[in-house]
């Protein structure tokens, strides 16, 4: 007898866990947001916001300027159109809450999608009253649907004050429990004003962000970053989104992670979750391996073995003398002051410097390393997503580490063509022996739950999952350091 279950459906009625997204996404209805925007801050306001969502600045370029002025190409096409019923469960909370059991999906934290963009409006005034806006119709159109899923703040994050004015706003006025930050922000440079670097709030950035990461540690809320790396270095093609486009999340993490690590933000706060989301985690398991091996060759205990200072130049003229293949005519004289300033003019620059770099973190060996990066990042990986796997394999991470790899719907943007695909997508890793039944729990719920009931152990009360994550936190509470599943 065939059933009627989706494929998504039947796999989930063999799991004995919830199947919690981490990274749902609404595919905001223009008229209600632009509604609450002109309550929120006038007509006048709205419509420039207007314009420049109607019109991006690609569209509003010749041909000529595009290419003058190297504007990428936005994404545009950049949800389902043709599956119209998949398309209007991204815009109705209601409708997504209805279909939820086709998808597989007990519970979901749910990402604007417009607010992408917004969150990077250049211009202060727009950029925090689309955000505001933005948090007041989540607000009002998940309140019902509370049970399911929950809607995601975004928080502007261009100056320390605006973003905590923000996470006040949000979490104590409207009641919303997730938080999006804005990781990375356009600044001029000083020098060069039509240049511009990327701030990650943290990394010689030109305001100190820790009132920002104080805050969230007091509403109890996870930081989530959803940021892109388009218009940086290599994204910046003026005709193809799609080069645009394929690692840009990855770099923005990869930029973002780094950044808290080696400014000392995990050392200050080590209690308080970061989540780098639509990037996968494969980057991350480079990235940690590349900061493992730093830190064991470049902390202050062992820095000096690349002083040049510390080269012998006697034995290093006679090495010369031997076999120096007719570089030099007979042995060097060590004292010549030609011989002196060699090897390398700029070895004779002074940098006391560079011995400090690590020094801050209280890294003295590569094992220092690990508790600054592995306990409080997750990483959002999509279902279509096959390196998940490198994320829980302890022969490829080090210290035998497991990354905290955390599902991540997509749903309601192009990459999720049918919906009720996804859950099933995200289990071929298990059909195809990249992963077992245990590490797809760990990565369909612990993980995606710990994310925000590590912050907020009230994060799921009232939810259908409530029961599922008080236990998953007892057990966690109860677990001798370093217990989980075995990896592959």
């Amino acid at each position: 007898m065939k059933s009627d279950l989706t494929k998504s459906a039947e796999i989930r009625t063999r799991l004995n866990h919830p199947i919690i997204d981490s990274d749902g996404h609404i595919a905001e209805f223009e008229p209600a947001l632009f509604d609450y925007l002109e309550r929120e801050a006038g007509a006048a306001l709205a419509d420039r916001v207007r314009r420049i969502v109607l019109q991006p600045p690609w569209y509003r370029a010749t041909p000529d300027e595009r290419l003058a002025n190297r504007i990428p190409r936005p994404t545009w096409w950049a949800h389902p159109a043709r599956n119209t019923l998949d398309r209007a469960t991204a815009m109705i909370p209601r409708l997504f809450r209805e279909r939820m059991d086709d998808f597989g999906l007990d519970f979901s934290v749910v990402y604007s999608t417009m607010g992408l963009g917004l969150i990077n409006l250049p211009d202060d005034e727009l950029r925090q009253a689309s955000c505001r806006a933005m948090n007041a119709m989540v607000a009002d159109l998940y309140r019902d649907q509370a049970d399911r899923m929950t809607p995601v703040a975004l928080i502007p994050a261009n100056t320390p004050q605006e973003a905590i004015a923000e996470l006040e706003h949000a979490v104590r006025n409207l009641g919303l429990k997730a938080v999006m930050v804005c990781s990375n922000v356009r600044r001029p440079i000083e020098a060069t004003p039509e240049a511009t670097w990327m701030d990650t709030l943290c990394m010689e950035s030109p305001y100190d962000y820790d009132p920002v990461w104080a805050k969230c540690m007091e509403l109890k809320v996870a930081v989530t970053a959803h940021t892109a790396s388009v218009g940086y270095g290599s994204r910046v093609c003026t005709y193809m989104y799609v080069h645009n486009h394929v690692g840009s999340f990855a770099a923005a993490g990869e930029a973002f992670a780094k950044a808290l690590v080696l400014s000392g933000v995990t050392k200050r706060f080590p209690k308080l979750h970061f989540a780098f989301l639509e990037g996968g985690v494969a980057w991350a398991s480079e990235l940690y391996a590349g900061l493992v091996g730093h830190c064991g060759k470049r902390n202050p205990t062992v820095i000096d073995n690349y002083d040049p200072r510390n080269i012998d130049r006697p034995l290093l003229a006679d090495l010369f003398a031997e076999f120096g293949q007719g570089m030099v005519q007979g042995r060097p004289d060590p004292n010549d002051p030609v011989w002196q300033r060699w090897p390398g003019g700029w070895y004779q620059h002074e940098d006391n410097l560079i011995g400090h770099e690590l020094e801050a973190l209280g890294i003295t060996r590569a094992e220092d390393l690990r508790p600054l990066f592995e306990p409080n990042f997750y990483f959002g990986c999509e279902a279509d997503d096959p390196l998940v796997s490198v994320g829980f394999d302890r022969r490829l991470n080090p210290f035998g580490s497991r990354l905290k790899a955390t599902f991540s719907s997509d749903i309601g943007h192009w990459d999720v063509p049918d919906m009720t695909e996804v859950l099933a997508e995200a289990y071929e890793l298990v059909e195809h022996e990249l992963i077992d039944l245990e590490t797809f729990r760990e990565f369909t719920f612990v993980n995606p739950a710990l994310l925000h009931a590590g912050m907020n152990p009230d994060f799921f009360k009232g939810t259908i999952v409530e029961g599922a994550v008080a236990e998953l936190l007892s057990t966690s509470r109860s677990a001798p350091q370093g217990a989980g599943a075995a990896g592959r």
